[in-house]
């Protein structure tokens, strides 16, 4: 069936009043509005439209099987000859509405939802089916989609996420939630929503309009239950029956509060530790529970005993107590220990903190282990002292160390033996008493510093330091302080001071040192000085004539007896050597003798015998290690001459190398040309020249251009640098340049064909008499030896 129409069409009226306008249609065409020239406007020509609609309703989810009929449009001008034709356009026209162009019937084609679309604009207007001509202008309407309850309320969130302290008041909010309903809230019940709550009695409760939700219960407490989960439910319809009804899950946390203090699991705890065990070592670790958390339970652990054995610190991160040792333990004196300790909440509660005490207390028990310790010595260092001529075996004193243990095992003690390298003093094994074990010398080692061993039999070993002191004893004599060479003037008189003297000993005697001096008994006798104790360690030498000469006696030796004083006495004698010098009239040396140059340094004769042969031996091994560096060295070398046979000619030795390729002077390449070469101006003695320049001599000059001396150099270079067998450093190559060559070519035999050839050597004749003994050797018949150039 189709659904009945509360309004099928409606047509409207429009009329002027006071001059306001309202049109039922659009102007005509060519009407205008027309003003006169009094500026007042004259009245608009209006012609009657004949119909006029404003909207239509259409119930949205349509469900029958025809299409849903709108309404109905008419125009006057229809005479309902079949003549006029309907026309729709705008929103959803051809395709969700329809209209018959015929009857002006309007229909919808499909379901409409309103919460998709809730009206359409459409316009409409009637043609002349013949001449297309408008009868009807445009015109607009609207068809409104009216509203069902077609859709459930629906929250905004799903789940929700609270939470709220533990034991919060009654009617505390916990958190609001929102439901939404997509039907029109203007046009009945239908998005009107009450909340109510379905799951969370009796903790929570919901607000129905606001959907507030508060606690229900007091007292919650999160260590008894600390998560819930509440069912809200929205219903349209104000909650009627019939409405549509959607529900969300809300998630509550209770917040922890500090309303537990900490407690210790038990009363009492054992710990053990050894007492090897270094200061700082961990001993154990307690730990208190807490029911809160975060915050809440952070703890705080103390010692209530006054001690400073040990202590007691928070580890923050596992909120444990950590105690550790802060001194070192005997297990002799002390096994057991007993602290009290405490726990208490950092972070308090004011609420809370009156209803219980938020600390709590233990006790903890410490044993000490007992461990095999290295015997112990009675004193921390040892300090000895003996005098530096102690016989061998001497006990300077003793050592002392005893087992920690209760068992007391027997100690064996021994020297370190890197801290006494030369073994001046050893140990008894049993007692520890130390004695001299070599002979001691303060002025060489005035401390020794060494090192003592107490071992037990499973290798515990510990070590005591021993400071050995040498005490002085009166066994070196006094000797000058340095080197003196006086000198006195012919001129002299007697009882002049020459020199002032001073002595030094390598013993330090308690109260200082005091030197005594004189001359000698046997010198006393007609002594040409004297020596004159100044009482300050110093004396002077006095001449006791006058009139020394230096022809006479250049020298003098002065005995210098030097006396100690101490207990056993040390006495020295010290010699000084005078010279005797010839002085001009202020008393300044010009000439002294020479003959105690050697000795004024202070030296013996034997002394400068040893430096003597020292000195001619050193010049033999000179010598030696010269000659064979030589010999070697010629050794490797080629003679240049291999034999007394060998003869050479003009043979001239040049050894300078050179400064360089820069170096222009230090090497004169004329050297190595033929002596006739260079002196251009010589001319032979035994003939007389036919001409100022013989015809021979241009040939023997070609060398003057050097062309052939460097031809012969850079030959033999590159066949020095090309020879695979030469080494790969640099070497010094010697080479003999011997010239171009004789006009007479070579006179050798050994380049003959035939020894048995007729050769004529008359023409050796004309060439001088430097060549006739040859041309008679030759000419009495050829020899076997030519001459032998050398390379």
């Amino acid at each position: 069936m189709r659904t009945p129409l509360l309004l099928v069409a409606c047509l409207c009226l429009c009329v002027e009043a006071q001059g306001a306008l309202r049109t039922t249609g659009g102007l005509r065409k060519g009407e205008k509005r027309q003003v006169g020239m009094s500026g007042e406007g004259a009245l608009l020509r209006r012609f009657k439209r004949g119909w006029m609609w404003n909207q239509f309703f259409l119930l949205e989810e349509y469900t029958g099987s025809d299409d849903q009929y709108v309404g109905k449009l008419h125009s006057d001008k229809d005479r309902e000859d079949g003549t006029v034709r309907y026309v729709l356009t705008g929103e959803g026209a051809g395709s969700i509405f329809v209209i018959d162009e015929n009857s002006g019937d309007l229909h919808a084609t499909r379901r409409l939802d309103r919460e998709e679309k809730a009206f359409y604009t459409l316009s409409a207007k009637a043609v002349d089916k013949f001449t297309g001509r408008d009868l009807e202008g445009p015109s607009q309407f609207t068809i409104k989609i009216h509203d069902i309850n077609d859709n459930e309320p629906k929250f905004t969130r799903d789940p929700y996420t609270a939470s709220v302290q533990e034991m919060a008041d009654v009617g505390t909010f916990v958190v609001q939630v929102t439901a939404t309903d997509a039907d029109d809230a203007t046009y009945g019940n239908s998005a009107k929503v009450v909340y109510s709550i379905l799951q969370g009695q009796p903790y929570f409760s919901v607000e129905p309009e606001t959907g507030i939700i508060r606690t229900a219960l007091p007292n919650m407490n999160r260590e008894v239950r600390e998560y819930y989960q509440v069912v809200i439910q929205a219903k349209d319809m104000a909650g009627q029956m019939g409405g549509l009804s959607g529900t969300t899950t809300v998630n509550i946390t209770l917040l922890d509060i500090n309303n537990h203090p900490p407690r210790f699991p038990q009363g009492v705890y054992q710990f053990s530790i050894s007492e090897s065990s270094d200061p700082g070592s961990v001993i154990g670790m307690l730990r208190a529970t807490d029911a809160d958390t975060g915050r809440n339970a952070e703890m705080e652990y103390t010692i209530m005993d006054e001690q400073d054995m040990f202590q007691i610190s928070t580890n923050h991160r596992t909120q444990e107590g950590v105690i550790t040792l802060r001194k070192h333990l005997d297990y002799e004196k002390k096994r057991t220990f007993s602290l009290r300790v405490q726990v208490e909440n950092v972070y308090l509660d004011p609420r809370f903190h009156s209803r219980d005490s938020f600390r709590d207390t233990a006790t903890i028990k410490i044993s000490v282990e007992d461990e095999d310790e290295p015997p112990t010595f009675l004193h921390p260092a040892y300090v000895m002292e003996v005098k530096e001529d102690a016989k061998i075996g001497t006990v300077i004193g003793s050592v002392r160390a005893v087992d920690p243990d209760a068992n007391r095992v027997p100690v064996r003690y021994l020297i370190d033996w890197h801290t006494d390298m030369d073994h001046v003093f050893n140990i008894h094994p049993n007692n520890g008493s130390v004695y001299i074990a070599r002979p001691l010398d303060r002025e060489e080692h005035a401390w020794h510093n060494i090192s003592v061993q107490a071992a037990e039999y499973n290798n515990k070993i510990s070590h005591v330091p021993v400071y050995v002191r040498v005490l002085d004893v009166n066994d070196n004599a006094p000797t000058f302080d340095t080197t003196y060479e006086p000198l006195i003037c012919e001129n002299v008189k007697a009882g002049q001071r020459i020199q002032t003297v001073s002595a030094s000993d390598a013993d330090q005697p308690t109260g200082g040192h005091r030197f005594f001096f004189r001359l000698p008994p046997e010198a006393s006798v007609k002594a040409n000085f004297t020596v004159t104790d100044n009482k300050d360690n110093t004396a002077s030498i006095v001449t006791q004539r006058s009139g020394y000469s230096s022809l006479q006696r250049g020298t003098y030796l002065v005995p210098v007896v030097i006396t100690d004083g101490e207990s056993p006495e040390q006495s020295s004698t010290a010699t000084l050597t005078v010279r005797v010098c010839a002085c001009d009239r202020h008393g300044n040396p010009r000439q002294c003798s020479a003959d105690a140059h050697a000795l004024s340094a202070g030296l013996s004769t034997g002394a400068l015998v040893a430096i003597l042969i020292d000195g001619i031996l050193f010049i033999i091994v000179v010598i030696v290690v010269l000659f064979a560096a030589l010999r070697r060295q010629a050794e490797k070398m080629e003679p240049l001459i291999m034999s007394k046979e060998d003869v050479r000619d003009n043979v001239v030795s040049y050894n300078d190398e050179g400064g360089g390729e820069e170096d222009t002077q230090a090497f004169d390449i004329g050297t190595l040309r033929h002596p006739e070469v260079v002196e251009d101006s010589a001319h032979r003695r035994d003939v007389v020249p036919e001409m100022l320049y013989p015809p021979g001599r241009w040939a023997v000059g070609r060398a003057c251009d050097h062309t052939d001396v460097r031809d012969f150099i850079s030959q033999k270079l590159q066949e020095n640098d090309c020879d695979p067998t030469a080494p790969p450093y640099d070497s010094l190559a010697t080479y003999a340049y011997e010239g171009s060559g004789s006009v007479a070519e070579s006179l050798s035999s050994l380049q003959t064909h035939s020894s048995q050839g007729l050769q004529d050597y008359d023409c050796l004749s004309d060439w001088g008499p430097r060549f006739k003994k040859l041309a008679d050797m030759y000419a009495a018949g050829p020899t076997t030896k030519g001459s032998v150039r050398g390379q």
